[in-house]
């Protein structure tokens, strides 16, 4: 996870070398990394011996390597057989064919899990060199049904998926991840269909993401966590986790539970085990952490905006890349079982913060902006770093010397509201519009299905100046527009369209996905590529006349036509252009062109 900003400000201690240092390194084709800061913990005491027939794959390395799928799958298979606590089921597949496991551990028997218990869903693999938490959970999945430590299961149950990602898992390379250390190989980032889950949460055009989502329906958490190892700068830190900052949350319940209690009990327990857990930040500029860190307002594509947008608590954790994988490897687990115990002591006072978030209506930001100042100061445990003249960039860059630096104070830098609507009674989308609707209902958001065709008083938009990407996103090309107007008018819905309250618990999820406006809305990401194609036209013989007469009997569109004219030669100069003018304001005109066709009701129909 990466975002780059220049951002003027405090700080550094680090010193500029003339030079850089000569790199070591055993394979001349791996990168250099920054020297390995040794670390023992209390937590080395989970591993199992050598001979334990429950060793996990990744332990008969010394956790320096991670098991295929198909070893990772034989294993789990193997515990849920020696276990009633453990089942293993399928719940969905790949691009490529291959089956998606969820594990679940709990004491409720095999018919259905306890609603009052808390439940734990948490994934590893999204991107799949960021393994740590499948062998974490291995060992943690054992020792509960096997090693004594069932009692985590008394009150809560814990959900699991191993590898998100298993195509991209599968694909594997010791040169996948060149920032990382550890493990020996690493799989790929991206699926399959060359796609990034971790933009994936809001259009769910994968079936990876498709199932994980139904995870979602089926299970709704209590608490959901997406595992990963996060690159760009050192510090000290070697589990960071987050969620949404306050200012940004549309969750203020779940979030004051994650601030107050989730932070404090879960870092107690971390320190404990020898760990150093910390918040998860990004560097404002990775060449020059000296100018400050960055938590901006993270859009709904990412897990934990997704999470924060549906009610449903979402906790993303990076792992620090430059750690061993020994001790990243052990710092998931502590992570996890702390987590459970949290969950199991404090999950009821959670649940009850869920409930008062999804009854909250109102406005909603839809659109975020960079803040040019900062929005608090953070603590922080850096390492000390220089700086170096590359003759490779012809630039200043930083190299990390692998000892701590003194405790520091930061600038944080962040985001401000771009977009904040009032969401209306409802929106309507036309059965015409099948590929959204069945986002809309994959997504679990509640809608009226029309028997017979409705007319009704909707607010629409018409958007101006619109503007593909020059390039796809994720599969997708997106679209932005340089204006957006709206229209009251009479339409009529055919049957199989659908109303979609917004008063509802996902109404918020409903308003990011239909209101044009949001930073991941269904029109960004390109679902209605219809209305920016005007298909009926006009022949200039016909329209140079009748622009004539449209000008001689209206001085002020004559005068329009003049200023138009005068400010810009470009339209001046191109014939084509001039005529069109005109022909947008007949009666001829596509008066569906560029206009957005979800309906927004704003009073009773």
């Amino acid at each position: 996870m990466k975002l780059r900003h220049s951002l003027p400000l405090l700080i550094a201690a680090s010193v500029l070398a003339l030079a850089p240092a000569p790199a070591v390194s055993v394979d001349p084709d791996r990168a250099p990394l920054p020297p390995e800061r040794p670390w023992h913990g209390k937590s080395e005491a989970l591993i199992a011996k050598a001979g334990d027939p429950w060793i996990t794959p990744s332990e008969k390395t010394g956790l320096t390597a991670t098991p295929s799928y198909a070893e990772t799958r034989a294993y789990l298979e193997r515990l849920a057989a020696a276990s009633p606590l453990i089942r293993v089921e399928t719940f969905g597949k790949t691009v490529e064919g291959r089956d998606m496991l969820v594990v679940i551990a709990s004491k409720d028997g095999k018919d259905a899990l306890d609603p009052a218990k808390p439940v734990l869903l948490a994934h590893s693999g999204i991107h799949p060199g960021e393994i740590d938490g499948k062998d974490a959970s291995m060992m943690l999945l054992r020792d509960i049904a096997l090693r004594g430590k069932d009692g985590l299961l008394d009150r809560v149950n814990f959900v699991f998926v191993p590898i998100f990602n298993i195509d991209g898992h599968e694909r594997t390379s010791p040169y996948n991840r060149p920032n990382q250390r550890g493990p020996v190989s690493q799989g790929w980032r991206t699926t399959a269909q060359n796609i990034n889950l971790n933009r994936d949460f809001m259009k769910a055009d994968t079936p990876e993401m498709q199932a994980l989502i139904g995870l979602f329906n089926r299970f709704d958490p209590t608490l959901y966590m997406d595992m990963h190892v996060s690159d760009g700068l050192d510090f000290q830190y070697d589990v960071t986790f987050g969620w949404q900052e306050p200012q940004y949350t549309h969750s203020p319940a779940i979030n004051g539970w994650l601030e107050r209690v989730y932070r404090t009990k879960v870092n107690a327990g971390m320190k404990a085990a020898g760990h150093i857990p910390g918040p998860l930040v990004l560097a404002a500029d990775d060449r020059h952490p000296e100018k400050g860190l960055m938590l901006p307002a993270f859009p709904p594509r990412f897990s934990h905006g997704y999470g924060d947008l549906r009610h449903m608590p979402a906790i993303l954790v990076e792992d620090h890349a430059l750690k061993p994988y020994r001790q990243r490897v052990l710092g998931a687990y502590v992570l996890l079982e702390q987590t459970l115990r949290t969950l199991a002591s404090d999950g009821a006072a959670l649940k009850a913060a869920i409930a008062a978030d999804r009854r909250i209506r109102g406005p909603e930001t839809i659109a975020w902006k960079t803040k040019a100042t900062p929005v608090r100061d953070i603590s922080f445990l850096p390492m000390r770093n220089e700086y170096y003249r590359s003759p490779a960039s012809g630039a200043e860059e930083v190299r990390w010397l692998g000892k701590p630096a003194p405790a520091a104070v930061y600038p944080l830098f962040g985001s401000e509201p771009d977009v904040t609507v009032t969401p209306p009674v409802a929106y309507w989308v036309s059965v015409a519009d099948r590929e959204v609707i069945d986002r809309l209902r994959l997504h679990g958001i509640r809608m009226e299905v029309q028997a017979q065709p409705r007319t009704v008083t909707v607010d629409m938009t018409r958007i101006s100046d619109p503007k593909l990407d020059a390039a796809p996103t994720e599969d997708r090309v997106m679209v932005k527009a340089g204006g957006f107007a709206t229209e009251r008018r009479q339409e009529t819905y055919p049957a199989g369209s659908v109303r979609v309250p917004t008063d509802q618990p996902l109404g918020a999820l409903a308003t990011m996905l239909l209101e044009p406006q949001g930073e991941d809305s269904l029109f960004g990401w390109g679902f209605f590529p219809a209305m920016l194609q005007r298909t009926e036209y006009i022949e200039a013989y016909v329209i140079a006349p009748m622009a004539e007469q449209m000008m001689a009997r209206d001085p002020a569109l004559k005068a329009a036509f003049e200023k138009k004219l005068a400010a810009d030669p470009a339209f001046a100069a191109d014939p084509e252009a001039r005529l069109a003018w005109f022909y947008a304001r007949t009666r001829y005109y596509d008066t569906r062109y560029l206009l957005y066709p979800v309906g927004r009701e704003v009073g009773g129909n």
